[in-house]
C-alpha cells in the first residue's frame, strides 16, 4: 500500500511536470547523473523535481527541455506553463490562515481540493464540510477541537465557507457527490434550529447542477462504508485521481491504483445502495420536519 503523510501535498500542476520531466528524460537514455552533470543542477534536486517533492523555475526547466532536444515550441509552451502554474499554486487564499491551518494540520487537503475537477465524498457521520452551514460549521469545531481559541475556531469557520465558494461555486464549479448515512442526518449538532437549516441547507445544495446527494437509511444495515470516511478527488489528466482519509492528527493520502480502485469500488457500491437523490431530498424533509416534534 503506498501510504504517504504529507501534511501539504504537490500541487496537481507540479505532479503533472514531474511526469512529464521524467518522460522526457527516459526517452532520451539518460540517466540522473547525466543531466545534473550537463546542465549544472544538484542530482538530489533534479530527482526531487522529477518526484514532485518540490518547485522548479521556468530558467532550470528551459535548460532541461534543451538538454533533451525538445524543439517544438507548443510543447516547451504546455510545460513551462505547467511550472507557472504551480507556482500560482503556491499562492492559496488560505495562506492568510496559514497559522491556524498548520495547527491542525488542514493545508494538505486543501491543497489536494483546490484542484480537483470532482470528489466523491462519503461521511458517515458529519455534514461534509462543503455542505455545512455557518452555525453547523462553527459547532463541529469547536466540539470536536476544544483546544482551540475562539479566534481559531472563527478562522476555520471562515475557511470552510471560502471552500464553499471557491469549489462549488463561479465559473468552473468543482462536481461535488456526496454519500451520507443517516446518522449524518439524525445527529444534533448544536441544536434543533442548527441542524433544521443545514437539513435545509443540504436540500437546497442538492438542487444544484454540480452537486449530488445520496442516504444511506438506516434500514440498509451494514454496508462497506462502516469502515469509515474517506474522499475520491479526481483531478485534470493526466493527473491521477487519489484518496484522502482524514485523522485527527496525521491524515494521510492514498496514491496506489490498487488503493483507490478499491475505494472507487467501495462508493459505487454505497451509490447502488443509497437512495436516490429525489428519494433522498424526500427524506431529509421528513427527517426536519420530525425536529418540531
Amino acid at each position: 500500500m503506498a501510504l504517504k503523510r504529507n501534511l501539504v501535498p504537490q500541487s496537481v500542476y507540479r505532479r503533472q511536470l514531474a511526469v512529464r520531466l521524467r518522460v522526457l528524460r527516459e526517452t532520451t537514455g539518460m540517466t540522473l547523473v547525466e543531466v545534473a552533470e550537463k546542465v549544472e543542477v544538484n542530482q538530489g534536486s533534479l530527482s526531487r523535481i522529477e518526484n514532485g517533492e518540490r518547485g522548479t523555475s521556468p530558467i532550470l526547466v528551459r535548460a532541461l527541455l534543451d538538454c533533451y532536444g525538445v524543439e517544438d515550441s507548443a510543447e516547451r509552451d504546455d510545460v513551462l506553463d505547467l511550472v507557472r502554474a504551480d507556482r500560482e499554486q503556491q499562492k492559496p487564499w488560505w495562506r492568510k490562515y496559514s497559522t491556524v491551518l498548520t495547527a491542525t494540520r488542514y493545508d494538505g487537503y486543501l491543497a489536494l481540493e483546490s484542484g480537483a475537477v470532482s470528489l466523491a465524498n462519503y461521511q458517515p457521520m458529519l455534514v461534509p464540510g462543503l455542505l455545512q452551514t455557518e452555525d453547523y460549521a462553527r459547532a463541529v469545531i469547536t466540539q470536536m477541537r476544544m483546544e482551540l481559541t475562539p479566534p481559531q475556531v472563527e478562522s476555520l469557520v471562515k475557511v470552510r465557507l471560502e471552500r464553499q465558494s471557491s469549489r462549488l461555486g463561479g465559473e468552473h464549479p468543482a462536481k461535488l457527490w456526496a454519500i451520507l448515512d443517516e446518522a449524518v442526518l439524525r445527529r444534533t449538532v448544536g441544536s434543533a434550529d442548527v441542524m433544521r437549516a443545514q437539513l435545509q441547507r443540504l436540500i437546497e445544495a442538492s438542487e444544484q447542477p454540480n452537486v449530488t446527494v445520496q442516504l444511506l437509511p438506516f434500514s440498509l444495515g451494514a454496508h462497506p462504508g462502516l469502515y469509515g470516511p474517506f474522499v475520491i478527488l479526481t483531478f485534470p489528466a493526466p493527473t491521477p485521481p487519489l484518496v484522502w482519509l482524514e485523522n485527527p492528527k496525521n491524515s494521510v493520502y492514498l496514491e496506489a491504483d490498487d488503493d483507490v480502485e478499491n475505494y472507487t469500488k467501495i462508493f459505487d457500491q454505497l451509490r447502488a445502495c443509497a437512495l436516490g437523490p429525489s428519494e433522498t431530498r424526500t427524506r431529509i424533509a421528513q427527517i426536519s420536519k420530525e425536529l418540531d416534534q
